[in-house]
């Protein structure tokens, strides 16, 4: 079993409460737009990290963390990336990983939108968005996800609210 903590869209702020969320997750998967290099210190030093770049990142963290992951846990088929979009309106880019990977949980971030929905198109992949937990955006509230894996299987999937932006 795997414990993980979802975040995106920080835009050089951490809230401190991220920490206490997080506390007893395993990793912590960051979907992007992380902003000042300190956010993703803070991070790696705190637990173990997967990050992939936004459209925001400086050119020294795009040459560090990549723009997609592909990888497996628990028996469990993940894609990362930033923009992703939603189910039914992927870019073609997307589509073709998602088509070639066959992952089970495809986790995106940019909309600032948190989300969680089954795409019946793609053998019924889960479709994840922490939404934003940077004060920068239109969003109204600050979100963070926090979720098990364990067999294959997503459970106990929590949002969590940070409060207003």
């Amino acid at each position: 079993m795997a414990l993980i903590g979802l975040i995106s869209d920080t835009h050089s702020y951490l809230d401190t409460a991220v920490f206490e969320h997080f506390k007893n997750c395993d990793e912590i998967w960051h979907m992007g737009d992380i902003g000042d290099r300190s956010v993703l210190d803070q991070l790696t030093s705190f637990k173990p990290v997967k990050a992939v770049f936004g459209n925001i990142e400086t050119q020294e963290l795009r040459h560090e963390i990549p723009e997609d992951l592909i990888f497996e846990i628990e028996g469990l088929k993940v894609f990362m990336t930033h923009i992703g979009s939603l189910p039914g309106k992927y870019s073609a880019r997307i589509k073709k990983i998602i088509k070639f990977h066959q992952p089970n949980l495809f986790i995106c971030g940019h909309s600032h939108i948190l989300r969680v929905i089954k795409d019946p198109a793609n053998n019924g992949m889960v479709y994840l968005n922490p939404g934003a937990a940077g004060k920068h955006g239109f969003h109204q509230i600050r979100t963070l996800i926090r979720m098990q894996i364990e067999q294959s299987k997503i459970t106990n999937l929590e949002v969590i609210e940070l409060g207003k932006r």
